[in-house]
């Protein structure tokens, strides 16, 4: 009697696979048909501010039992493979492959999707700002490490825009060709992960000296060499560069993330859950900061971050980078703006974008 329930069962599901598939395949010509429309007005294929009205569509009509979070990876693969129908999307990241910011970047843009593998965050930019990639993918910051000042170094002076952000948990593991911990002469890593798994290090390897790499993905290749080293890195890491797993979750706090930001020409248009990212920087006279930030409180903005950051120039003087719920195109923001001109030496809108999917 279960045999045939199950029998049963099956045939249904087939009837769904044959139904998905057919209804996959009509959308997939509807993502066609609207590549020759964006084409022939000289629109980009990524948009993310439509895909985020997608998954805001997607929330709305979810009635379970899958979760918002499933049904959204689910449908970031078929929009990946909608947006590859329209014309390739190619994304710069710093590599190599299998580093965090190559899953950040495959977290958003999906397997579909046309990687290139950068040595530096000053190479992504460099990419997409000469035009031979339309998109690039670097760290900002991390929960518990703060920001990546290669990054912010680059966001004051670009021409480009961040036109949307990731977040991104971190979960390092210990990788090697060896079998234990007790063979271990050497680790590697990027100076973030074995800040991140400093704890841990102390405990279990005390006496092992750490030699800084310029990635989590560079120390696992590092370790294919040496037969004597293991590497801080991800799962990821240790399956595409044939290494064992040693210890899992070595990370020292387990809501380490890290936030990365999408780069690119153009702006989003406003979606009613956006953020936008700003830096200004004050006379350098009592009172500056709290005039430039009033207009804030007296349009009811929420910010959401502000860090100072030393200017190279300048010793003892500041810029501010500043995040705030909203988008450039509300009038209130507009205002406020305007309003902060009269107090700064400097303001640089860096980009209004959907916000991401914080854990």
């Amino acid at each position: 009697m279960n045999k045939a329930r199950l029998k049963k069962l099956r045939e249904e599901l087939r009837k769904k696979d044959r139904e998905i598939v057919r209804l996959l395949n009509e959308r997939a010509e509807l993502s066609i048909q609207v590549g020759k429309v964006k084409n022939s007005n000289g629109l980009k294929v990524y948009d993310p501010s439509q895909e985020d009205r997608v998954y805001d569509h997607l929330r709305e009509i979810n009635k379970g039992p899958l979760s918002n979070n499933t049904l959204k990876n689910i449908f970031g693969e078929i929009i990946s493979s909608s947006r590859a129908l329209q014309a390739p999307t190619t994304v710069a990241y710093l590599g190599p492959e299998a580093s965090f910011s190559y899953l950040a970047a495959l977290l958003h843009f999906g397997k579909s999707a046309e990687y290139s593998s950068q040595s530096s965050i000053s190479e992504v930019f460099d990419e997409v700002e000469k035009d031979r990639i339309p998109w690039g993918v670097v760290p900002a910051e991390n929960s518990l490490e703060g920001s990546v000042k290669p990054t912010l170094d680059r966001l004051i002076t670009t021409p480009l825009k961040i036109r949307a952000e990731i977040f991104l948990r971190i979960s390092h593991c210990l990788v090697s060709t060896l079998e234990g911990m007790e063979e271990v002469k050497r680790v590697y890593s990027h100076p973030q992960a074995v800040a991140q798994c400093q704890g841990w290090l102390k405990k279990h390897l005390p006496h092992v000296p750490i030699v800084e790499l310029e990635s989590t993905a560079a120390a696992a290749r590092k370790v294919q060499e040496d037969r004597e080293g293991a590497a801080i890195g991800s799962n990821l890491a240790a399956a595409t560069y044939g290494l064992k797993i040693i210890a899992e979750g070595i990370e020292d706090n387990t809501s380490n993330t890290t936030r990365f930001f999408v780069v690119g020409r153009g702006t989003n248009v406003a979606t009613g859950r956006d953020k936008t990212s700003m830096v200004f920087g004050t006379s350098h006279i009592p009172g500056s900061l709290y005039q430039a930030l009033e207009p804030f409180a007296r349009e009811h903005l929420n910010l959401t971050r502000i860090e100072s950051y030393p200017m190279r120039d300048k010793i003892w003087e500041y810029l501010f980078f500043v995040d705030f719920a909203g988008h450039t195109e509300e009038e209130k923001i507009k205002e406020c703006l305007t309003d902060m001109e009269e107090f700064t030496t400097f303001v640089k809108v860096l980009g209004s974008y959907p916000r991401g999917g914080e854990p």
